[in-house]
């Protein structure tokens, strides 16, 4: 019975040190998207950029989808992925202008910002 008892106590301190362990290995890709320019014509003075609102990205790596994020109502997003090197790109062509692909490297225990 204590054997069982300390074999209990093992597993759920292993458990939990895993846990934590797990929190602190987080890693993936952050960033904002912003819209630029929002008129056709800028004025100086005169804010012509904005956050781009439920814009959806793809994260790829070795040309597979290994993810997806949506942009939140400040432009921000944020995915958690392990270590290696990824493409970043929108699911659909912006309506207007263009919106180039990005590289990032993830490393272990960080987030690589994509913007």
């Amino acid at each position: 019975m204590r054997s069982v008892i300390a074999l209990l106590v093992a597993l759920i301190a292993l458990g939990v040190g895993s846990s934590g362990a797990a929190a602190a290995t987080q890693s993936g890709i952050r960033g904002t998207v912003i819209k630029s320019p929002t008129k056709p014509v800028c004025e100086e003075g005169v804010p012509c950029s904005a956050p781009a609102v439920g814009v959806v990205l793809v994260f790829l790596r070795g040309g597979v989808r290994v993810a997806t994020a949506t942009t939140s109502k400040t432009g921000n997003y944020l995915v958690q992925l392990p270590p290696g090197r990824y493409l970043v790109r929108t699911l659909s062509k912006p309506r207007f202008g263009s919106a180039p692909a990005r590289t990032a490297r993830v490393v272990r225990g960080h987030f690589a910002i994509a913007n």
